[in-house]
């Protein structure tokens, strides 16, 4: 397990977990009357998840 770890830099994990994360909200939040601009589409707030989380965990 300590290999696959090893394999994506920090930042990928973390785009990959905000883009799980954003799909979720999507899907768990949403939004019923289809008018805001980020949880309407899920291809948005995915790519919107994976942006923050990418953010989040970037070295500086």
């Amino acid at each position: 397990m300590r290999t696959l770890f090893a394999v994506l830099p920090q930042e990928a994990w973390g785009a990959l977990l905000g883009a799980v994360a954003g799909y979720a909200y999507y899907r768990l939040v949403g939004c019923v009357t289809g008018t805001c601009p980020l949880t309407s589409n899920p291809y948005v707030s995915t790519l919107y998840g994976a942006v923050l989380g990418f953010l989040v965990t970037a070295r500086r």
